[in-house]
């Protein structure tokens, strides 16, 4: 007979398709819950149901206020809280971390139950490296923002994850060839699901299968890294800049240019205004 539970903040990773990836121990906790905080009632009640569970469901999400958060504290206090998402471990671009942090100050018990997370998994099965990985969750919906942030991400030497869905997908890999180059990488969907595919390949084989075909499901793109290459030479820089310059603002221009070539940016904005002086 396991030993009783106690009173805390218990963050419970659920399946992310397959039902049977729930393990034991997340399932004991459930069962043991007096209160289970979920993202849609709808979507974690099927999987109690499946499990047989009949608990209490509280929706909770990171915008409800101080006072809400704060009656859910007190709860925690004295009773057997658990957090889950839709799928996959919360916090992991599914509220909680307000939650979380909150009890943290509050000195309560929190503990975690690990399990599934599409990050991990599509890591797993991209072929990319993956000693070295950030997760950025969902780009923008605009192009210029969405460009932005991948300017930014440009530089680290890491193979990147993203979400996505099937609507923006050939967008979304396009702005990644214009402005991370020709990577390696690999579109991944469905995970654990009857129909999980991976697709890889380079960035601009992966952005023309995707131009038109808008696949369904939960999809996970992952990026290689970029590759080691030895110092660039005065002339390959000029060129990216002149690049650089057809789409962006000087400034921006010599920004993305000095992070990709670990250049001076100062010195890339000065020679932008020269080439401006001379036409």
């Amino acid at each position: 007979m396991s030993s009783p539970l106690q009173p805390g903040l218990y963050i419970v990773a659920t399946p992310i398709g397959n039902l049977g990836d729930l393990s034991q121990r997340a399932r004991h906790i459930l069962e043991q819950a007096d209160i289970i905080l979920v993202e849609d009632t709808r979507v974690t009640g099927k999987l109690l149901n499946h499990i047989g569970i009949k608990s209490k469901m509280v929706v909770y999400n990171d915008h409800k206020g101080e006072h809400d958060r704060a009656k859910i504290l007190d709860a925690v206090r004295c009773k057997i809280v658990a957090l889950v998402s839709d799928a996959g471990t919360p916090l992991v671009s599914d509220p909680g971390y307000k939650l979380v942090r909150d009890a943290r100050m509050s000195e309560l018990y929190v503990t975690t139950i690990p399990g599934a997370s599409a990050v991990i998994a599509a890591l797993t099965l991209s072929g990319l490296p993956s000693d070295r990985f950030l997760f950025e969750g969902f780009l923008a919906n605009r192009t210029k923002a969405r460009r932005e942030t991948l300017e930014e991400l440009s530089a680290i030497r890491a193979t990147l994850v993203f979400y996505e869905n099937g609507a923006r997908l050939g967008a979304m890999l396009v702005d990644a060839l214009g402005v991370l180059g020709n990577r390696r990488g690999a579109v991944i969907r469905e995970i654990t699901k009857k129909f999980e595919e991976t697709m890889t390949g380079s960035l601009d084989e992966l952005a023309q299968r995707y131009s038109s075909e808008k696949p369904k499901g939960e999809i996970v793109v992952v990026i290689g890294p970029p590759e080691a290459a030895g110092p660039a030479s005065a002339a390959d820089i000029e060129q990216a800049l002149h690049e650089a310059l057809e789409r962006l603002p000087a400034s921006k221009a010599a920004g993305e240019v000095a992070r990709k070539f670990g250049a001076d940016r100062k010195e890339l904005y000065e020679l932008t205004n020269r080439w401006k002086a001379e036409k």
